[in-house]
């Protein structure tokens, strides 16, 4: 009879599918948004003449830019139903993701970027705020790793697809395709959404600012910000010279770009659910750890690569991406559980906004490292660029490794208080 409670319990009912799926599919053209400024980069960068320092600070400008929205929202996050907030700030950035879709100069693409970071950043706090919301610690492993799915089916779908216009109509028109997607989301969302606001019911006397810096002094709460921003750290360093290092240093053609990451989104979309029942089945911090090491060993590779047959780049984006994901899914489940209820609103977005604008830090970082003597040479110090991410990844370990070492006190106490609750051995991280 246990058995069978549990298995109920951990089933999901049909308003959370939707939610979930709603999620999903923004967290799809958000990150598509964002992830497709890396397969256009050389295109950019040929089309308006820009250096890598250039290219970097036009990523880094939508990654701050949401950094410091999130900063702003924090306070205010919650105080509204998150549908409403939702709806609100997906609106923002489709008309910013339309801006970026009209944008024929430099200047008009930066400011088209600002626009859409400052709405399209708070939308994955948003996200894991109602995640958090709904679905408990035990399901969030899959939780997550369905809601990084969209980060695959942008590569399987939305790169490529965007990759094929863009060759035809030029580099603005996977943004348009994205506004066309994201309307449709949106109207569904509207419709069928039901309201989130459980966590209204929690009063707080707190006024906006008070509630933000009260979330920010906590200091469980800062091991967590500080671990979400290392592992962003990592991860946007390397991504803005992706193409422009295949196309340039590895001799891939434009023509096998599409298939290079429609080929690493499929595998995404085959590993993200494999990690997300392995993090909720076993330590997640072991998991992480793990993945880390693993995704050392390929950056170190992949970054002193020359050119090389096209199957072995394909094969090394895969492997490297199961190392980004596998380090995602388990982190961000983690990160996840440190927040109450009445401050997952205000931590998600400051969370959120760390992260952005760590990403930005990190991509401006990588601009001035990486050197393109003209619109066709190799890049260079792309190596360099690999060790400073190999150093940062293996510190994250030892934050995320405290993450860990939190929760599992809480879940402790949580046994020590209740009566007849499981053993902390026997419950996910």
């Amino acid at each position: 009879m246990a058995l069978k409670a549990q298995a109920a319990a951990t089933k999901f009912s049909a308003p959370e599918i939707f939610a979930l799926a709603i999620l999903a599919l923004t967290q799809f053209t958000v990150v598509l948004d964002f992830m497709v400024m890396s397969p256009l980069g050389d295109m950019l960068i040929k089309s308006m003449s820009l250096t890598p320092s250039q290219f970097g600070f036009a990523v880094s400008a939508y990654a701050i830019s949401a950094g410091v929205s999130g900063f702003l929202t924090a306070g205010f996050a919650d105080r509204f139903d998150r549908k409403h907030l939702l709806l609100f700030f997906y609106v923002g950035f489709i008309g910013g993701t339309l801006f970026c879709g009209l944008a024929h100069t430099y200047f008009m693409l930066i400011a088209a970027r600002i626009i859409t970071g400052i709405f399209g950043g708070v939308i994955g706090s948003i996200s894991m705020a109602i995640v958090a919301d709904i679905f408990p610690l035990e399901q969030r492993g899959r939780v997550m790793g369905f809601l990084q799915m969209g980060f695959g089916a942008s590569q399987v779908l939305g790169i490529p697809i965007g990759l094929y216009l863009a060759n035809i109509w030029g580099w603005q028109a996977p943004f348009l395709m994205i506004v066309g997607l994201s309307s449709i989301i949106w109207l569904i969302a509207l419709i069928k959404l039901q309201p989130i606001n459980k966590h209204l019911l929690i009063q707080t006397d707190k006024t906006p600012l008070t509630h933000l810096l009260h979330t920010v002094a906590k200091r469980d709460y800062r091991i967590g910000f500080l671990a979400t921003a290392c592992l962003s750290l990592g991860g946007f360093m390397m991504m803005p010279w992706g193409s422009a290092f295949a196309i340039n240093n590895l001799k891939v053609t434009y023509a096998q770009l599409p298939v290079l990451f429609m080929i690493a989104g499929i595998a995404t979309l085959i590993i993200m659910p494999i990690i997300g029942k392995l993090s909720d089945r076993m330590e997640k911090f072991t998991l992480f750890a793990a993945a880390s090491l693993w995704l050392v060993i390929v950056v170190v590779i992949y970054t002193h690569l020359t050119p090389v047959p096209f199957w072995v780049v394909i094969t090394l984006n895969v492997v490297m991406m199961m190392g980004i994901m596998s380090r995602m899914v388990p982190s961000m489940a983690l990160v996840s559980a440190l927040p109450e209820m009445r401050d997952r609103g205000a931590f998600m977005s400051v969370n959120s906004s760390l992260q952005q604008i760590a990403g930005g830090i990190a991509a401006g970082i990588g601009g001035m490292v990486v050197v393109q003597r003209t619109k066709i040479s190799p890049l260079e110090h792309y190596d360099t660029l690999g060790f400073v991410v190999v150093a940062i990844v293996l510190a994250n370990i030892f934050f995320v490794y405290r993450v860990n070492r939190l929760i599992d006190a809480r879940q402790k106490e949580k046994t020590e208080t209740v009566p007849g609750s499981v053993p902390s051995g026997e419950m996910s991280s």
